[in-house]
């Protein structure tokens, strides 16, 4: 018999991710390859922008993991929208993971009221979809191959 709770215990958290992380290396010669290299580890790439002002205008962070660069978040300010400032930012992470981190791929996710359709004219494709996340919402992942 087993007992389960239901409580945030970040020590049990943390065995817990350490146990996956082993039977993942154990079971998957690529993830066993990576142990001991500088790319098993998450690097973060932070781009930030600022007005004439100094106020922050937008900015981009993610971070990269082996040949990949991942985007969690992407911001522009409303008063900065629709002058190039987020096609700027996210190109300079790109460049920044290609040049200088070696990735050669990027993934995120967005959602429907985001900027779907803003990420698809900067190259990217739609690799998932998940409807309904949260409800009444849709949610993309979508992925683009860094030339």
């Amino acid at each position: 018999m087993f007992r389960l709770e239901t409580e945030v215990d970040r020590t049990r958290r943390d065995l817990l991710r350490s146990r996956l992380l082993a039977t993942n290396t154990e079971a998957s010669p690529v993830l066993r390859a990576l142990r001991g290299t500088p790319a098993e580890r998450e690097s973060a790439l932070h781009v930030w922008a600022s007005d004439p002002g100094g106020d922050l205008a937008g900015g981009l962070v993610g971070h990269t993991w082996t040949t990949w660069l991942h985007v969690t978040y992407l911001w522009v300010d409303a008063r900065h929208r629709g002058t190039g400032l987020g096609s700027a930012l996210l190109a300079e992470a790109e460049r920044i993971a290609r040049e200088q981190r070696g990735c050669d791929r990027v993934r995120l996710e967005t959602w429907d009221f985001q900027a779907p359709e803003f990420y698809r004219r900067q190259g990217y494709e739609v690799v998932c979809t998940i409807e309904d996340y949260p409800p009444g919402l849709t949610e993309f992942t979508l992925t683009k191959r860094l030339g």
